[in-house]
């Protein structure tokens, strides 16, 4: 009797462009936000390729190794975790950061904080102390260094686990030997000392009872990251009140803020007889940054 030779299962060859689709169509599926952007992120990363890079090979094959490490991701990303801790990264003003749980997922808003600093410190920032309030991953503190390779910045955070993650950043930047990272609340961590040019804090803004409706991906991160109190401003206000004191005369402070919050922090900052107020609207015509000068 002749015995049938047994092949392996063939398995579909699936190409760049079908797995798009096709995953595009999950997520949407799945209520993830901007379905097509978030797997060309994941399968770029899979590849070892730049996301632009994948219009050039829509018709490329890809390995069942890469699939599998692509499932992966997808499935994590299909659950709600966040794409850029499936990741382990995200870029911020041009430049790779590690993110992780332990820290807020750098966001765009933040970017423009970091556009009105540098158009108000000099070039030439030898002597300059910046401090970063609320570092959480470093971005803003470490992006300050590496614009103004003269400046030297102290980033603080209350969260031991945010801290490790900015070094780790900083390291990765090369920035190590000028920025100094500081375990604390606020200012609290060191005496009144009017020694900072800049004063910066991108600190939690959303009110206590907008946290439960907040998307899945966003409640990932840490709570403490996100909840500024009954009204939202509660730190804000704190720091205000206390950034005088780090400041030298002229000395600047900015800082992030929510939709509908420069009002009552322009009110706090002119209370407080800071002067040459300032916003910035992010690209939807919404105040996101406020910021003044003190003495």
């Amino acid at each position: 009797m002749a015995h049938t030779r047994r092949h392996p299962p063939l398995h579909p060859v699936v190409t760049v462009l079908e797995i798009l689709q096709s995953t595009t169509a999950y997520f949407a599926q799945r209520g993830i936000e901007s379905p097509r952007l978030n797997i060309e992120h994941l399968l770029a990363d899979a590849l070892g390729k730049r996301r632009l890079d994948l219009y050039l090979e829509f018709d490329r094959n890809v390995s069942e190794r890469e699939l599998s490490v692509l499932r992966t991701k997808v499935r994590r990303r299909a659950e709600r975790e966040p794409l850029q801790h499936v990741l382990g990264y995200w870029d911020f003003f041009g430049r790779r950061f590690k993110t992780d749980a332990r820290a807020l997922i750098p966001r765009p808003e933040t970017e423009l904080l970091v556009e009105e600093a540098l158009g108000r410190l000099p070039r030439d920032a030898s002597g300059r102390l910046a401090i970063d309030v609320g570092t959480g991953s470093g971005v803003i503190g470490i992006t300050l260094a590496l614009e103004r390779p003269e400046l030297h910045v102290t980033a603080i955070d209350r969260s031991v686990q945010a801290l490790d993650l900015a070094s780790e950043n900083a390291g990765l930047h090369e920035v190590t030997s000028r920025v100094r990272f500081v375990e604390g609340d606020l200012l609290s961590a060191s005496a009144p000392e009017p020694a900072a040019d800049l004063i910066a804090a991108n600190l939690p803004y959303i009110p206590t009872t907008q946290i439960a409706a907040l998307a899945a991906e966003v409640r990932r991160d840490p709570i403490s990251a996100l909840d500024g109190g009954p009204d939202g401003l509660q730190l804000i206000r704190r720091l205000i009140r206390d950034a005088p004191s780090y400041l030298r005369p002229g000395g600047l402070l900015i800082l992030e803020i929510g939709a509908g919050q420069a009002s009552d922090v322009c009110n706090s900052l002119a209370a407080e007889k800071y002067r040459d107020i300032f916003t910035r609207k992010d690209y939807q015509g919404v105040i996101r940054v406020v910021g003044a000068s003190y003495g």
